[in-house]
């Protein structure tokens, strides 16, 4: 079973799915967010994870400075789960999302996620 971990620096709340744009039927990413999106997509294009076995897990861990900067965990799955859509070209139907650890009092805050192929 095939697993890696990602550390990427936590942009903010900018990536949480409360904060992308709707207008009327329409859904928009903020900038900040699809920045994001780039630079996970950068980090895990060399993983190859379309020649991976599906479905596949996701789970993301956040380390965070304050209990005010945090997250739900569950509310960035959706901007995490669309950068590896993006890469890898395979519907993120196929992708189950895990919340990790929710950790307070990093002086830099980050996520940690971790891909694997998922028990079936």
């Amino acid at each position: 079973m095939r697993k890696e971990t990602i550390r990427i620096p936590y942009p903010g709340s900018c990536i949480s799915v409360n904060h992308y744009l709707v207008r009327g039927r329409r859904t928009f990413v903020r900038p900040e967010a699809k920045n994001f999106q780039q630079e996970l997509g950068w980090m895990i294009k060399h993983l190859h994870i379309e020649d991976w076995k599906f479905p596949i897990e996701v789970k993301c861990s956040g380390y965070f400075k304050d209990e005010r900067s945090a997250c739900d965990l569950s509310n960035l799955s959706k901007c995490v789960l669309d950068a590896i859509q993006g890469v890898i070209g395979h519907n993120d139907k196929d992708f189950r999302w895990r919340d990790g650890n929710r950790v307070i009092g990093e002086k830099d805050p980050y996520l940690l996620i971790t891909i694997q192929e998922a028990n079936k």
